[in-house]
């Protein structure tokens, strides 16, 4: 059979499985990333693995997210990172030389290879023609230990453009429409493959936006082909012998289609608080905008910062609309600086901020209290940006920039004047890999420095035989681990100390969650419809195990979270009856023979009602037998540590 770009890699990297829709396999990594929010605790573990070296070809920590230093703490973890890179073989980013995707785009990423990221936008790489996945700290520490990454088989869905964009609309409003087509959870199991003429409309900059938001489909990865349009890219970056020609085998196969016109889309923004909100940009006509965020992972590019400079030339922002730009890495701010870029727009009153993260994950740059905050983010869930009333629409930086100068939403037909043509890719891009520090070759190994913020690891306890447990929360559809974890510069500051961060766990849900889960010792979760779906952080799964949480009992579950889950020994359950889930509230105990589980069956539990009686109810588990026997050993450390020890003659 013809093999699609994703099946030809998966089938070139398979350590084991088969590539069957939904059956388990591995796939060998090339490539791991992580940066500061989640790198600590990967590095950690990995060090608790008892190797001295990473196995795999080529292993990033990048600091991005974390870089407020106003006090010791995230500092502490930059330096941390630094030596451990050092110590055990990786290359360092450090603060301010940009975002961890926008930088593993432009220098390391390859077409053909395989990478694993502690953060759920790692499949920006996928623009590059890299089959990139978004894990939890731990999965990446075991990629970087040289093991497989376990995963089902996904799907593989192609989405056919055609066409080409005319006037305002932009690479951001191509995946706006998919967001608006197949929701939040539409791309679950899946990868989304993009075939059809209309790739070749689209710069790898373009493509990579694509990309990096199809983590908010719940996709499994998305990915361009690897063409002449790739060449040129690694061309201009200096690494042309990068490039491999990557496409689908004539006559693939593929499990659905999406077909997409270019040319019949418009500019669309996500409304709050959900990015698959969607709606034509037109809608808004007339809504204020008090800030207006361009940046982000998704829209850092040179060449999205370079359209927004030559709009905003001989031009003023609105007063009333704080502008927060943030360039994705040092060399998008050398080339702007180098084009004259940087003067139309500080002189147009934009604030121009480190290259990080920054407002995107409420590091800095919170709204008013109840302002509009138009964003070329990738997500918009509420409190998100710092400010619990804010609202957060994400847009393109052409929509962006428009709302700034206006001070409001306008309909794009009222945006005066004909968008400018894309001025030619660059041929030779700056370079700036001398600012990464690369792993010392004949000097002796450093020792990794720890500040007092960074807490030993907690080993966890086996799974018992039964599980009995009081339901600790009743949640609804679409909790985020920005429910679960709020992100932020206060609580990012604490990702290396678990107790400490697991004093914040559902406080802008429940406030009392913690204190109830501390004096149930075990606890079940109890939620309705994609629980766990955004971030990759672990911490969403880690410290609710800190707490006691034993299990999830849910409609479904998000990929990534799911997999943190059982990395830490909490078990991930699904209802055979959607009816069970009102049964379920609050305060009432569950009763879970574990010790009848079997990988991929359905049990029967029992739930006690507060008149001594015992209902039987069914639930689901999708567990491999791999998956389940990591559970019950108590998480992968527990599991994976001897293993790997073992193969390694320790």
């Amino acid at each position: 059979m013809a093999q699609n770009i994703t099946r030809r890699i998966i089938k070139s990297h398979l350590a084991h499985g088969a590539m069957q829709a939904g059956g388990s396999i591995g796939v060998q990594i090339d490539q791991t990333l992580t940066q500061d929010a989640t790198g600590t605790m990967a590095w950690l573990q990995f060090e608790a693995l008892g190797l001295d070296r990473v196995a795999c070809d080529l292993a990033l920590s990048y600091v991005d997210h974390n870089t407020l230093q106003t006090d010791f703490r995230n500092p502490d973890d930059h330096r941390f990172l630094r030596t451990a890179a050092a110590r055990f073989g990786g290359v360092f980013s450090p603060a301010g030389t940009g975002i961890c995707h926008q930088l593993h785009l432009e220098n390391f990423a390859k077409p053909g290879s395989t990478l694993i990221g502690a953060d759920s936008h790692t499949p920006t790489a996928g623009g590059i023609g890299s089959l990139a996945f978004g894990a939890g700290g731990l999965s990446v520490a075991l990629a970087m230990a040289g093991e497989a990454y376990e995963l089902p088989m996904p799907a593989v869905v192609s989405v056919r453009l055609q066409g080409a964009l005319q006037g305002w609309a932009s690479a951001k409003d191509i995946i706006l429409e998919l967001l608006r087509r197949c929701t939040v959870k539409g791309g679950v199991g899946k990868v989304f493959e993009f075939t059809g003429p209309g790739v070749d409309t689209l710069s790898v900059p373009e493509r990579a936006t694509i990309t990096n938001m199809g983590a908010e489909l719940g996709a499994t990865s998305s990915i361009f082909p690897s063409d002449e349009r790739t060449r040129a890219f690694l061309a201009a970056m200096g690494r042309e012998r990068d490039w491999r020609e990557l496409l689908p085998e004539p006559g693939a196969a593929y499990d659905d289609e999406i077909v997409l016109d270019l040319s019949a889309l418009t500019p669309l923004a996500a409304q709050p608080h959900m990015p698959d909100l969607v709606v034509p940009v037109a809608e808004l006509d007339g809504i204020a905008v008090q800030q207006v965020g361009i940046g982000s992972c998704t829209n850092s590019s040179y060449a999205d910062l370079r359209e927004i400079a030559e709009l905003f030339a001989g031009r003023r922002v609105n007063p009333a609309t704080d502008t927060l730009i943030a360039p994705g890495s040092k060399l998008v701010l050398h080339m702007l600086a180098e084009h004259n870029l940087i003067t139309p727009l500080i002189s147009a009153g934009a604030r121009l901020l480190e290259c990080a993260c920054g407002p995107c994950i409420g590091a800095g740059g919170a709204p008013v209290s109840g302002g509009v905050s138009a964003r070329t983010f990738n997500r918009n869930f509420e409190g998100r940006s710092g400010t619990a009333d804010a609202k957060v629409y994400l847009v393109s930086p052409i929509t962006a920039a428009q709302a700034a100068v206006h001070g409001r939403f306008t309909d794009p037909a009222k945006w005066v004047g004909t968008r400018a043509p894309a001025a030619a890719f660059p041929r030779r891009m700056p370079d700036i890999r001398h600012l990464f520090v690369l792993p010392p070759e004949d000097a002796p190994l450093p020792d990794i420095a720890r500040g007092p913020n960074i807490a030993a690891l907690e080993v966890f306890e086996p799974l018992p035989d039964t599980l009995e447990a009081p339901v600790i929360i009743r949640l609804g559809d679409n909790i985020t681990t920005d429910h679960i974890m709020p992100a932020g510069a206060e609580i990012l500051a604490l990702r290396s100390n678990i107790p400490a961060i697991a004093e914040h766990i559902f406080e802008r849900v429940d406030g009392g969650f913690v204190s109830r889960a501390r004096a149930s010792g075990n606890s079940v979760i109890v939620a309705g419809e994609n629980y766990g779906q955004g971030s990759s952080r672990e911490h969403a799964a880690l410290a609710p195990r800190h707490l006691g949480v034993r299990a999830i009992i849910a409609k479904s579950l998000a990929r990534i979270h799911r997999s943190n889950l059982i990395n830490f020994g909490i078990l991930p359950l699904t209802f055979a009856s959607p009816a069970d889930y009102d049964r379920l509230r609050e305060g009432v105990r569950v009763s879970i023979p574990a010790a009848a589980l079997r990988a991929g069956q359905a049990l029967t539990a029992g739930v006690h009602t507060p008149d001594g009686s015992r209902i039987a109810f069914t639930v689901i588990n999708d567990l491999s037998q791999t998956e389940l026997d990591i559970i019950r050993a108590g998480g992968q450390l527990n599991a994976a540590g001897a293993r790997i020890r073992a193969k390694a003659g320790r």
